[in-house]
């Protein structure tokens, strides 16, 4: 007589386990030839043109080790570069982070009325397409007859010319991309914030803690959690959606004054289509999103908040 098939009750604790982890693998591996396919090799690939020279036409790949990575750091617009995409990172974090946080503070603890409303109104503009945002704000910052000359011209100023102002176009660009963003980011906040338990805001209120200190003293701290994810998510979809508004509006000009390092990589690759150098800058700019990561894991991550 055969024997039945055995039960999780009858295996032993290791090969229940083993059981385990098989069925666990082969549920994953759909994801996994996903994430091979179209995250793991395209950087491979892209490490391996790196140390090539080729036009993307050519059938010949020239093998030139170290030398487009050389180029590419000693080129004179690399520190610009580098420079503009640091100021525009640290300028939408505070767009898209900070003010964010703030405003969903208000929303669901000091304003009284109309909470819906201004959820909705404040998320309706990330449902506008970048290219619609990028010439909405081009005709906002238009310096001849844009609303804001007009306000500037009542007070007998003239307003400056964005697009051959340095800062002032990384600025705009950070604008039309954080109207994108800013209302995903308020939404996540604003379900965070509400979590957050009512009796702790209330016995804060009875000592007659101000605002401020139950927003960075409560708030922050039992919301970090939400705050972390916010904020890696602009670093991560404010360069990603950079380019289109660069390419429409200033074309990374004036004088690269706008260009940062992803608008630099597709110009490379894309424009004159040098992929040995286009791939050097995408690795390196790859280095860098590591080195943000390791220094979030290490000086913001430890001081999350998470309930479980």
């Amino acid at each position: 007589m055969l024997n039945p098939t055995p039960t999780a009750k009858t295996l032993t604790h290791r090969q229940y386990r083993r059981r385990e982890h098989t069925l666990a693998f082969f549920l994953l591996l759909p994801t996994i030839i996903v994430f091979a396919v179209f995250m793991f090799w395209p950087v491979i690939y892209t490490f391996y043109l790196s140390f090539l020279k080729w036009n993307m036409i050519s059938p010949n790949k020239v093998f030139v080790a170290w030398k487009n990575y050389r180029k590419v750091v000693n080129s004179p617009e690399f520190i610009l570069v580098l420079k503009n995409t640091v100021f525009y990172l640290l300028l939408f974090i505070i767009i898209n982070v900070a003010v964010p946080y703030f405003i969903s503070y208000c929303i669901t603890f000091l304003i009284k009325k109309l909470k819906q409303f201004y959820k909705v109104a404040i998320f309706v503009p990330s449902l506008i397409s970048l290219v619609v945002g990028g010439l909405i704000m081009s005709w906002i910052w238009n310096s001849v007859a844009g609303p804001l000359a007009t306000i500037w011209s009542y007070f007998g100023m003239k307003f400056p010319n964005w697009t051959t102002t340095s800062g002032l176009v990384i600025v705009v660009i950070a604008l039309v991309v954080s109207w994108k963003m800013f209302g995903y980011n308020l939404i996540v906040l604003v379900s965070a914030i509400d979590s957050v338990p009512m009796e702790l805001i209330e016995t804060a209120r009875l000592e007659k803690t101000p605002n401020i200190e139950i927003f960075f003293k409560i708030v922050l701290p039992l919301t970090s959690a939400s705050g972390i994810y916010t904020l890696i998510i602009s670093m991560v979809w404010g360069l990603q959606w950079s380019y289109t508004p660069l390419n429409i509006l200033t074309a990374g000009g004036p004088n690269n004054a706008s260009t940062n390092i992803i608008f630099e990589v597709y110009e490379k690759a894309f424009s004159i289509f040098n992929v040995g150098e286009a791939s050097a800058l995408a690795v390196i700019a790859l280095f860098l999103f590591i080195v943000f990561l390791i220094l979030e894991l290490k000086f913001v991550e430890k001081g999350v908040y998470y309930e479980n």
